[in-house]
């Protein structure tokens, strides 16, 4: 398929231009390699390529208008771009406007060819086709995810979305509704292991006036709130086992019974379930229905952690302050070369939920519009304090040991005075944690 088709190359970078052309060569394409946006548009429409693959910073224009300047000329077309980690807002941008996808810096060749070939192979679909835009993530896993859930969504039976602690199973799970023919219904999600045990009943399945006291009023429960959309049951594994019996009912009859009711109401949404628990074990265990279980667990998909999907750090990232900088009405904000890198560094024991607490803060405190490596993890400096710091005297000295003293009170309420979920707000090891409390002297 992809034999004499002619794929147009716009990259001013010595190196890297070239070895792209001789890879496609390699691969049966008719590469043209251009330096400059207005080279690449004489060339466009001198031989009208079949894919275009351009860098976003070129020597005379901005790889945007490039492309909008083509797409304005040459209708649509699959555009590719590469991009460093500075420029991924743009380049989400593109891909709204139609472009196919973007590759950041420095560009996996082998993907690039194989979405190239699909891309060909089954021609470009309109700007802003659904299918082509990164929802939940551009790294390979997150895209499988996201083609998995797109074809679980035209089905009516029950998904299993599991995950560690926000990982993003709820994002993941609205994608889903979204996808289905139901996203004009409502969307109900509800975490089973917040319900206080003795309303669990009255908050899933509803209870009418008098069935118990206090109940003055008749309560819908979620499984009708959620009418014909979907109702979302986040840490299932959490449910007592009366209530596993009584949810495998409403899998299995598609009804309910609300508490002092004498006849049932039907249940009409989809029923989606996340959980950071192993079902399976649980199941051997004896801490699960393995009935239900095999009810639930007609399609699982994994949510894999921040820190297995590198690609999806600076997208998510530029995305959330996007989200911070309009929800806050907040000026201009970005992401610096250092701060994206310091992304990589960082294993997210909170995943994406941690991500998004670091970019609002940062969002918040920073002063400018530059967002560093030291706006998104203060904690640095918990770490990095040698010993020529630490034996700093006079009013320095007594700063850091403030600045020190205040981020560790911080992570501390923050973390409901667990040590250890304090060390991991931190970025640091129980360890390193104990250490800088005892120097402080609040090690009790």
């Amino acid at each position: 398929m992809s034999m004499r088709r002619l794929v147009l190359v716009v990259e001013d970078d010595p190196v890297l231009g070239p070895a792209l052309v001789q890879r496609l060569h390699l691969e049966g394409y008719r590469p043209r390699l251009t330096a400059t946006g207005e080279a690449a548009l004489r060339e466009a429409r001198s031989v009208r390529p079949d894919a275009v693959l351009s860098d976003i910073r070129l020597p005379d224009m901005s790889g945007e208008d490039v492309y909008r300047h083509m797409i304005g000329e040459l209708g649509a077309l699959p555009v590719f771009f590469m991009t460093a980690f500075g420029d991924v807002a743009q380049a989400l941008r593109l891909v709204r406007a139609g472009a196919r996808d973007y590759l950041t810096k420095p560009v996996d060749v082998d993907r690039l060819v194989e979405a190239l070939g699909q891309a060909l192979a089954a021609g470009h679909a309109a700007p802003g086709a659904e299918a082509d835009l990164p929802e939940l993530g551009v790294s390979p896993a997150m895209r499988a995810v996201e083609a998995v859930l797109r074809k679980a969504a035209r089905v009516d039976v029950p998904v299993v979305l599991t995950g560690e602690t926000g990982a993003g199973k709820e994002v993941a799970a609205r994608f889903l509704h979204a996808a289905s023919p139901r996203s004009a219904q409502p969307f109900v999600a509800v975490n089973c292991a917040a319900i206080p045990r003795d309303l669990a009943e009255s908050t899933l399945f509803g209870h009418e006036r008098g069935a118990f006291t206090g109940a003055s009023s008749r309560q819908a429960g979620v499984a009708a709130r959620a009418g014909a959309g979907t109702l979302l049951l986040d840490e299932v594994a959490e449910l007592a086992p009366e209530l596993q019996a009584k949810l495998l009912r409403l899998v299995q009859e598609r009804s309910f019974l609300p508490l002092g009711a004498a006849v049932e109401k039907p249940f009409a949404a989809r029923l989606v379930c996340a959980t950071h628990a192993d079902l399976a074990a649980r199941v051997r265990e004896g801490r699960f229905r393995e009935d239900l279980f095999y009810r639930l667990n007609v399609i699982a998909v994994e949510v894999p952690p921040l820190r297995r999907r590198p690609e999806d750090q600076p997208w998510l990232a530029a995305r959330l302050l996007a989200e911070a900088v309009a929800r806050f009405g907040l000026g201009p904000r970005r992401l610096t070369p250092s701060a994206t890198a310091a992304l990589a560094d960082h294993d997210w024991p909170g995943n994406v939920r941690e991500l998004r607490n670091r970019v609002e803060r940062a969002a918040a405190l920073v002063d400018g519009e530059e967002i560093g490596a030291g706006d998104l993890f203060p904690e640095l400096a918990l770490e990095t304090r040698d010993e020529a710091t630490a034996n700093l005297q006079g009013p320095l000295a007594a700063a850091l040991d403030a600045a020190t003293r205040a981020a560790v009170e911080d992570a501390l309420q923050r973390a409901g005075g667990s040590r250890a979920d304090a060390a991991r707000l931190l970025g640091i090891s129980r360890t390193t944690l104990w250490k800088r409390m005892r120097a402080l002297g609040m090690a009790g």
